[in-house]
């Protein structure tokens, strides 16, 4: 394929451009014609919110032919001179010399245009929603993230490990999993043995993961810091603007680390990738200012200028019942907080991100460490305006006794985890991780309001298609 320049890069360098010959490809947007016989094309291709101006004689014979055919939605390559641009908002257009057409679109029933549709509407033509400005500054933003995430890391000198997509351990202890089989519903219901499994692909019962959390602390306790970064899976049923039942997941793990070491890592990660944004998708974030959230690039540059603020969960239980709010969930020692009540902490008591930590024991799953006064555990949760919880994570109990004792207690098969005992039995340390959601990330950075803008294909309840 002859090599064309892409449209991000020739805004960027345009006076390095003007008056040269460039080559671009990609989708028309619109197609406006004159009276004085010229067509003014608007052509983008991805790498950019912005379209460029191609204009078109219609005299000229290169590109006769097939004029008719350029219409809203095909694609093109063209090839022309860059010449500075008289119309407001562009500072470049393209002369066209050459154009070629490698694929047409029927404007009576191409779905996207020129007007602003519903998110909701794209989701419904998600093989061609990427063509639009929200989808594709959505997709821009997402790539520098995740981008971002190995650069956070591979800097500290941790290990980019990959955990089994499909596992035989439920890390939450929830049940919200789905399973993997290859048999059918009658003989999983008959059983045909004391082991319905028996015949089945792997002989046992297998899961889609719903966290790489537990492998990658094999890896921490021989190579020292590591994480995953991954598709995970939950079969919550549930319909929130927050949740997906297929979503990415960054956890990092790291030895010889306790709950503040890990803080601290998690409060400079959300620093990095918010402070990466700002400086890399500027243009992609005034787009979202403009038309989603107005506050956003102050709630960004605010999260990489302040300190968060630290509390424990007994403190943010009296701030909460010390408040004048209404909340639909009542606010008492052991109940998990909920996003309405994290939202409360972040945009109108601090103004800012919080992190808490020491939740209640019961609250939280068995791997994470108990505390010395036995009724709280060494957990964090971070929490930003709008979104609530965006990371969460602990220090891991590296206490064979107690381990045993903590997964007695959730009712979770000492026998079945043995491999994970057996860590605190060979050389245990301190150590300690946490999880983060890509997509909440995303949504914190883009100010979207619903959680299925901000991943390529959207998987919940009810819903799988593509």
């Amino acid at each position: 394929m002859e090599k064309a320049t892409r449209i991000a890069e020739l805004f960027a360098q345009s006076e390095a451009y003007v008056g040269k010959t460039a080559r671009v490809q990609g989708w028309v947007r619109t197609r406006r014609d004159s009276k004085a016989g010229i067509s003014f094309i608007e052509l983008n291709d991805g790498s950019c919110l912005k379209s460029v101006q191609i204009i078109a004689d219609h005299n000229h014979p290169e590109y006769q032919e097939i004029l008719a055919d350029i219409t809203t939605g095909c694609s093109l390559q063209v090839e022309g001179t860059v010449s500075p641009s008289p119309g407001k908002g562009q500072s470049i257009e393209i002369r066209a010399n050459r154009i070629k057409l490698y694929g047409r679109s029927d404007p009576l029933t191409y779905p996207l245009q020129k007007k602003r549709h519903s998110l909701e509407f794209l989701r419904q033509i998600a093989h061609l929603r990427p063509r639009s400005n929200t989808i594709g500054a959505v997709t821009r933003i997402r790539n520098r993230l995740s981008y971002g995430v190995h650069q956070f890391f591979q800097d500290r000198g941790f290990y980019y490990i990959h955990t089994p997509i499909i596992t035989s351990s439920d890390c939450e202890g929830a049940g919200e999993v789905f399973r993997v089989t290859t048999l059918g519903p009658e003989s999983l219901l008959t059983g045909q043995s004391d082991n319905i499994f028996e015949g089945d692909f792997f002989n046992r019962p297998a899961f889609l993961t719903v966290s790489g959390q537990l492998q990658a602390e094999i890896y921490a306790l021989a190579l020292g810091k590591v994480y995953t970064f991954g598709p995970t899976f939950r079969s919550e049923n549930s319909n929130t603007s927050r949740h997906l039942a297929e979503f990415w997941m960054i956890e990092p793990e790291a030895a010889f680390c306790d709950l503040q070491d890990n803080l601290e890592l998690a409060v400079e990660f959300v620093k990095h990738l918010v402070g990466t944004i700002l400086v890399d998708c500027s243009e992609d974030l005034e787009f979202f200012a403009h038309f989603v959230e107005p506050a956003l690039l102050e709630t960004l540059q605010k999260t990489v200028d302040t300190s968060f603020e630290i509390i424990s969960y007994k403190e943010a239980v009296a701030f909460l019942k010390r408040s004048d709010e209404a909340f639909t969930f009542p606010v008492e020692w052991g109940n998990d907080l909920q996003a309405e009540h994290e939202r409360y902490l972040t945009e109108k008591l601090f103004q800012k991100p919080v992190a808490i930590i020491d939740f209640p024991r019961a609250l939280k799953p068995f791997y994470m460490r108990v505390n010395a006064d036995e009724q709280t555990v060494a957990a964090m949760d971070i929490l930003v305006p709008r979104i609530g919880e965006i990371i969460g994570g602990s220090q891991r109990e590296d206490r064979r006794d107690v381990l045993i004792e903590q997964m007695q207690l959730k009712g979770i098969s000492t026998e079945e985890y043995r491999w994970y005992v057996e860590l605190r039995e060979f050389g245990s340390v301190p150590h300690a991780g946490f999880g983060c959601g890509l997509e909440r990330m995303v949504q914190f950075t883009t100010g979207l309001p619903n959680i299925r803008e901000v991943i390529p294909f959207p998987r919940t309840p009810g819903h799988a298609e593509f």
